[in-house]
Order: C-alpha cells, then structure tokens, then sequence
C-alpha cells in the first residue's frame, strides 16, 4: 500500500481506486479546483482517472481524518520530478494540496502540510522546498505562512493550459536548515 503518514488529526495515505467517488464529492466543487488551477471534476469516472494518473505518483496521498471512515477530504504531495514549464533540481520539491469545502477553517491543511515538510526534510533529505499559490488565493497563502514558507519570487503571467487563461503566481520556498532552525 506504500507510506502511510500519521499527524495528530490526520492519516495521509495512498489514493486508491475506490476512493473515486469521495474524491468527486469534493473535488467537484467549484471553489476548489479553479482557486488551486485546475477544472473542478465533473464525474466519478474522471476522478477515478485522476486517481490512476496524477495522484498515482510516489509521495501524493489521500488526506484522511483519524476515526473517521478512511474517507480521503483532500489531496497533499511533493512534487519530485519536475517539467519543462516547472523544473525541480535534485534535492528539491514542490509542495500541492487541497482540502474539501466543508473542512475549511480547522487547520487541516496546515497540519498536512506540516507532516509533508517533516516528510521531505527528514525522510526524503530534500533542501528545498517550493509551494505556490495563485493571486487571490487567501486561503493557500495564509496555510504557507503558517508553515514558515517565505517569499521567493513572483511570476507575472503563469499560463495554466488547463484553465486556457494566464494568471499571477506567488511562489514561496522554505529550506531545511530554516525548518530546522525555526523548530517546525
């Protein structure tokens, strides 16, 4: 089943199959997908292609309450590898994440979000790690800051295909010595 990463609150798992219509439960709504770049899912069987593409990849998981159902609420996970439009050096990543409307507001992000950087720092031995938000997006940023991300760079005009429109990019970055020097 691959790593499975415990918080206070929260189990971070592998996303599976069967988890297809959960992620369609909150994946469809519209306040999420558009804010972090993405179309809002528009059915069980596209989540389930998400499931097999884009979220089988090692270091994604299936964002989990503990005592609850193993019902996945929102997806978290490092990016390792990067592309032509966003490179990743060696010892590097980028960090993504989403959580479901009805769990705003209870820190879940930031809690999984923790775990991640705790993940990438001490488990996988990255430097870096990187984590962008896109102008407007209150809530990603506030969740970043509260992480002991601090600002790198802007981009003016990130295009993102799937959405066919060009938007303003925060990126932020935090280094493992500054993890570990700040006592996250």
């Amino acid at each position: 089943m691959g790593t499975v990463l415990e918080t206070k609150r929260l189990i971070l798992r592998g996303w599976q199959d069967s988890d297809a219509a959960s992620l369609f439960k909150y994946a469809s709504d519209e306040r999420i997908g558009p804010a972090a770049g993405w179309l809002p899912h528009e059915s069980v069987g596209y989540s389930r292609a998400v499931i097999r593409t884009i979220f089988n990849k090692k270091e994604v998981y299936a964002i989990c309450l503990k005592g609850g159902n193993n019902e996945p609420i929102g997806s978290i996970g490092l990016t390792l590898d990067g592309s032509k439009e966003r490179p990743i050096k060696s010892g590097e990543a980028e960090l993504g994440y989403w959580v479901g409307v009805p769990f705003w507001g209870r820190g879940i992000a930031s809690e999984a979000a923790m775990e991640m950087l705790r993940r990438g720092f001490v488990d996988l031995k990255l430097d870096r790690i990187f984590c962008c938000y896109f102008d407007g997006n209150v809530k990603s940023k506030r969740v970043q800051e509260k992480c002991g991300f601090t600002h790198y760079k802007i981009n003016e005009k990130t295009y993102i295909a799937m959405l066919k429109e060009t938007r303003k990019e925060y990126v932020n970055v935090i280094s493992a010595s500054d993890w570990e020097r700040h006592g996250y």
